[in-house]
């Protein structure tokens, strides 16, 4: 099962995405993390990548999509993978649909966490007055100003991708908001359920069997009327020759 984990910072992808490489024993695949292992193994991608990260610069897409690819050449996802962080955007889309078109694979879902920014920010806001209040340091993520940057590049770059992927009849969208088993829950019942456009093709099959049938079935009929026809003329003719003889 090759797997996309869309959804807003703070959405839960990496709790739901660990619940699913347990569930489906496939590999989760961040790019955060793939981009640090290039650059712990020395590669040339991963000189590049650092180069660029170095600079404070944003890894440019054809870079990230070659440490993917590398990624996917793996063992452990020779049966699949779970994608988080990637694609960002359309165009890393499309060069993930041509990547797995080269080698025969296609995507199976894109499972969207829907959430509630407001309800986000506010979490957020009382985890850290919360933390504040006994005394603990902050985490660089507990900020709602980062938070509320985040959401918006998140809205710019990487919310496009639902009504990309709602035109290939991929996308599977769940209510982020619930409990943690309850997402989970949500999350292998979508994917259980068959695509809309299965269930449309079905659909179609199913009338268009309706339509033949009743023709067929008169088709089959017409013969045995016909039939019956120039039998009772047949009786009709021995009849008069019975009374004229």
């Amino acid at each position: 099962m090759r797997l996309v984990l869309l959804g807003p910072p703070g959405a839960g992808k990496g709790t739901q995405a660990d619940q699913l490489v347990a569930r489906y024993g496939i590999p989760r695949l961040s790019t955060g993390d793939m981009l640090r292992a290039a650059m712990a193994a020395g590669t040339a991608l991963g000189e590049r990548v650092k180069d660029n990260m170095v600079r404070g610069e944003l890894v440019p897409d054809e870079l990230v999509v070659a440490i993917v690819a590398d990624r996917i050449r793996e063992p452990d996802a020779a049966k699949g993978f779970i994608l988080d962080g990637f694609p960002r955007n359309v165009p890393q889309a499309e060069a993930l649909e041509r990547l797995l078109q080269e080698r025969g694979l296609k995507l199976d879902a894109v499972v969207e966490l829907k959430v509630d920014e407001t309800i986000l920010l506010n979490r957020i806001q009382r985890r850290i007055l919360q933390m504040t209040a006994r005394g603990e340091a902050l985490r660089p993520d507990d900020n709602a100003e980062v938070l509320k940057q985040r959401l918006a590049a998140y809205r710019a770059q990487t919310a496009p991708l639902s009504a990309h992927y709602r035109r290939k009849g991929l996308l599977k969208i769940v209510d982020g908001m619930q409990p943690i088993a309850a997402v989970a829950a949500a999350i292998v019942r979508a994917l259980a359920a068959e695509p809309a456009e299965g269930l449309a093709r079905k659909a179609r099959k199913s009338k268009g069997k309706s339509a033949v049938t009743p023709r067929r079935a008169k088709a089959k009929r017409r013969p045995a009327g016909r039939s019956k026809a120039k039998k009772t003329k047949a009786r009709q003719g021995a009849a008069r020759t019975r009374r004229r003889g």
